[in-house]
């Protein structure tokens, strides 16, 4: 073939066409086009086409007439033609069976099948124009040779004139059948029925490292080691038994440069023109790079799995933990106040206390679980994380306890990052309580940073890893480690390989949440008995470090007669934000949705100062509402309050610079914080 392949794509859908292109020009392949079924005739004429790719359903003529009028040429009676269709019935099927279809689609197309099944059509159409030239040309030769020696013997030596007719076309279809072998780049060979070798190619001397004449009449066992000359005998006996091909994958080294690849190997038991068996016929072919595109395709798919398993757990609990903050906020903060009526010497202000905690354990873990779901809500600022971590040492060292070590290797020079400082110390908890736990007498924990910088190269031969400049954070341990089964499930919620009720299986969750969240990635290195390293890399941040001081705890702040406006659906929580405001010295007006709200600020727009909202209501998001409502008064500040962050006001978790945001469930003294601020806010 000459040139580049040609291929008419009909389609009547301008985007299909141009989606084939981008897959197949860079492959070296030229394109014509044809919109429906009657365009696509006049081109077949007007241009050399070597394989049409078809539509089924175009208006006009649709792609199974198209094919039966190719068909009816002789001309094209061979051309390669594949359909693609997205019908699946079998009736279909049998018609394209029926219209002479070579092969045939789903869509949406498979890249990487598309360019397969081209390349082998056209691979076959080559060989069935080298057949038909071959069998034209001997036709022809047989035609005029058989005329001259006509004229020339025709009435003597008829005999001898045909026998050497067929002698010189035997001799002619043998060489060409020999230059067509050899021509073959798989090793190709064949053997009597007791392993001597009659023939081989050119390649399979190359396996060898000798030459067809040193090979013809010796066995396997003249050039290989005994094992593997076994083996090769042992695949000769199957095919003979089984008494058709026989098919084998093998690890082949070629004697002439020492190389070795993945071959398969399919042997055929071969019989003469009377039915003898005469031996086996031998063609292996090398397979290497299929056999690791394959497995690089089942890897990124289980990849592709677990990512959407997780996004599909993360979704389950971001709303399982939305709904749990509205009940906990009710709870905590109906607690609270009881609590702040009862006297503390009171056996009820104990009971009082113990229902605080528990629902406080219960907020920690509806924050692990926004975490992991990447709904929580975060505040990040640029940080040096060598400092953060300095800070938590003391925390981290009275979890470890007395018989571990805790080591700190931090890195000079270490880029910033961008993130929330509560994350930071969230990750370290949870991975310094792990390595404790994994550690069963007297050990050793890590902390290390670092800088890292991943290329595109390094990144295509490392799952997990995105191009880029990197901090890297550390935690490795030397305790029990972690079997391949473990690793793969680590990172789901509720999954624990400690003993019942020593662990939530929310720890982890956790941390690849906010990792996650903050568009980084992790790695887990580690094997059973050689303890476990955690490397979290976070995109390094092109800025000046902050350091993020916390808010001193104080007394609680109180209002002096302000006006409210509370926007909740929820009504027992509508209800309990009144009680606290009212406590707080505020004057509350409530609604239970924003068609009240609107009411309520009509009535009441140069009393209201303060507008707190529900994020997530029927009929109007808080957003909207805030805006509608500050129209009427504009001078009016706004917190929003929800269980779990939305994209009205966040991305990813992260807030916008103007918002003000109250997390549910929030206690008395942090709504009269958040409301405080709000009203000092110019």
């Amino acid at each position: 073939m000459k040139g580049k392949p040609v291929i008419l794509v009909v389609d009547d859908q301008p985007k299909s066409i141009e989606l084939i292109e981008a897959y197949l020009v860079p492959q070296g392949y030229e394109i014509v086009e044809a919109a429906s079924g009657e365009e696509a005739l006049v081109k077949l004429s007007g241009n050399q086409i070597d394989l049409i790719l078809l539509d089924v359903r175009m208006p006009g003529m649709d792609g199974f007439e198209f094919i039966r009028k190719v068909r009816q040429d002789n001309t094209y009676r061979l051309l390669p033609i594949i359909l693609v269709t997205v019908l699946r019935d079998p009736e279909d099927r049998v018609k394209r069976i029926e219209a002479g279809c070579d092969d045939f689609l789903s869509k949406p197309v498979d890249k990487m099948e598309l360019i397969a099944r081209i390349r082998s059509l056209i691979k076959i159409k080559a060989y069935n124009d080298l057949k038909s030239n071959y069998l034209k040309d001997l036709e022809s030769e047989v035609a005029s040779r058989t005329e001259k020696l006509t004229h020339a013997l025709e009435k003597h030596l008829q005999e001898i004139t045909e026998r050497k007719k067929a002698e010189k076309s035997l001799c002619l279809s043998e060489v060409r059948h020999r230059t067509l072998v050899d021509a073959i780049p798989d090793l190709v060979w064949l053997k009597d029925l007791n392993g001597v070798y009659l023939s081989c190619n050119p390649t399979f001397e190359r396996f060898f490292g000798a030459k067809e004449e040193d090979i013809v009449g010796k066995t396997d066992y003249d050039f290989k080691e005994k094992d593997q000359a076994d083996c090769f005998r042992e695949h000769d006996r199957k095919a003979l038994e089984a008494d058709g091909p026989s098919v084998n994958e093998e690890w082949l080294t070629f004697a002439d440069d020492g190389h070795s690849g993945l071959f398969e190997t399919i042997k055929t038991p071969m019989r003469d023109a009377e039915g003898h068996l005469l031996g086996v016929l031998g063609i292996s072919r090398d397979i290497t790079e299929r056999k690791k595109a394959a497995d690089e395709k089942a890897k990124i798919e289980a990849q592709l799995f677990q990512a959407q398993k997780m996004e599909a757990v993360g979704l389950l609990a971001g709303g399982v933990a939305h709904d749990f903050n509205n009940m906990l906020s009710v709870i905590l903060g109906y607690t609270e106040m009881a609590m702040s009526k009862v006297d503390p010497a009171l056996p009820v202000h104990a009971n009082l206390e113990q229902i605080y905690k528990a629902a406080m354990r219960s907020t920690d873990i509806t924050r692990q679980l926004l975490a992991f779901a990447r709904k929580q809500t975060i505040i990040p600022v640029v940080l040096d994380l060598n400092h953060n971590v300095e800070n938590t040492l003391k925390m981290l060292r009275r979890l470890m306890g007395e018989d571990i070590e805790l080591a700190w290797r931090p890195e000079k020079g270490l880029w910033p990052v961008k993130m929330d400082p509560v994350q930071v110390d969230q990750i370290l908890a949870n991975l310094c309580v792990n390595a404790r736990d994994a550690i069963a007498d007297v050990g050793s924990v890590t902390i290390e940073t670092g800088n890292a910088v991943f290329d595109e190269t390094y990144c295509a031969q490392h799952a997990g890893f995105a191009a880029g400049e990197y901090v890297l954070l550390a935690v490795s341990d030397d305790g029990c480690g972690m079997n391949q089964e473990i690793l793969d499930h680590i990172f789901e919620p509720f999954f624990t390989s400690k003993g019942v009720g020593q662990g939530t299986g929310l720890g982890l969750s956790t941390v690849f949440g906010i990792v996650d969240q903050n568009n980084g990635f992790i790695n887990v290195y580690s094997e059973p008995g050689q303890g476990t390293t955690f490397r979290i890399y976070l995109p390094r941040y092109a800025g000046q470090v902050v350091d993020a001081e916390r808010e001193s705890a104080g007394e609680i702040p109180v209002g002096s007669g302000e006006t409210v406006l509370v926007v909740e659906d929820q009504s027992d929580l509508l209800t309990m934000a009144e009680i606290m405001l009212e406590r707080l010295g505020y004057r509350v007006l409530t609604a239970g949705t924003t068609g009240e709200a609107l009411g309520l600020t009509e009535e009441h727009a140069s009393e209201i100062q303060l507008l707190i909202t529900d994020v997530v209501m029927p009929g109007m998001n808080g957003k909207d509402l805030a805006e509608r409502l500050q129209s009427l008064q504009p001078s009016m500040k706004v917190p929003f309050m929800s269980g779990y962050t939305a994209n009205v006001i966040v991305k990813r978790g992260v807030l916008d610079e103007d918002v003000n945001f109250i997390q549910k469930p929030f206690s008395m003294n942090v709504l009269a914080v958040k409301v405080r601020d709000a009203l000092r806010e110019k």
